[in-house]
């Protein structure tokens, strides 16, 4: 697999310190460490939404860092997706717009366009498990449904790589688990992702698993591709290659 994803030397005032790794197409990596350590920082400076004090980030043959804001937002708009424990989907909409609108703002909606989106958005939710959802409102489904929506909103502009801060932080355990094999199950059909998380079971879905402390890269575990559904097996690993970093 080639390379995606290549971050070197990344420092963000005392937060991070000297942050280097990379990613390959289609590759699944949870990033982990105690509360402080620097995950969702690390994870919204490889994004471009903040900018570090130095180092380098690269999407393919783009250099993120050292663009200017609004090429960055073009790179987040159109190579990147996102999802987070904060939904951040807009109450006045119902899910189907909810989902469309990053295409929509992409510029997607031109003349035969619209449709054409509208029966991409409703794959992917039928991809998802979700479709009949699409006219209710945020507060008329449940919290695993509306993360599935969230994760069909972060595909509509098929990313290279999606970004995921805590995406089951909010959810009961069988959400999690649900949201969790939607992931796994769009990573083996070839999209990138970069998961911040505390939960162990969320890393076992993962390829490889890199721990930080005070801002630096103290560990990494290598998984390796997931087939099915994980096994306790895998859960077991992590756990115990995380007791020996000191969780």
């Amino acid at each position: 697999m080639e390379q995606l994803l290549r971050v070197k030397d990344l420092r963000k005032k005392r937060i991070l310190n000297g942050i280097t790794f990379e990613m390959k197409q289609g590759e699944m990596m949870a990033v982990m460490g105690p509360s402080g350590s620097g995950k969702s920082t690390l994870l919204y400076n490889v994004a471009g939404m903040d900018r570090p004090d130095g180092g380098e980030v690269w999407l393919g043959n783009t250099q993120i860092t050292g663009r200017t804001e609004n090429e960055k937002a073009g790179l987040r708009l159109h190579r990147m997706g996102f999802v987070f424990q904060q939904m951040n989907m807009l109450a006045n909409l119902n899910i189907l717009d909810n989902i469309l609108l990053p295409a929509l703002h992409a510029g997607k909606n031109g003349h035969g366009k619209k449709q054409e989106l509208r029966r991409r958005a409703q794959a992917l939710m039928e991809k998802l498990s979700i479709s009949g959802l699409e006219q209710r409102r945020i507060n008329e489904v449940s919290g695993g449904q509306l993360q599935r929506a969230c994760i069909c909103r972060s595909m509509m502009n098929e990313p290279e790589i999606l970004f995921a801060d805590e995406p089951t932080g909010a959810l009961n355990k069988g959400a999690a688990e649900e949201v969790m094999a939607e992931l796994g199950r769009l990573n083996r059909e070839g999209t990138a992702m970069l998961i911040v998380t505390h939960d162990s079971r969320v890393a076992s879905r993962c390829d490889r698993v890199i721990y930080l402390l005070d801002g630096r890269i103290c560990g990494e575990l290598a998984l390796g591709k997931q087939t099915g559904e994980p096994g306790r097996q895998r859960t077991d690993a992590v756990n115990d290659w995380l007791a020996g970093m000191g969780w």
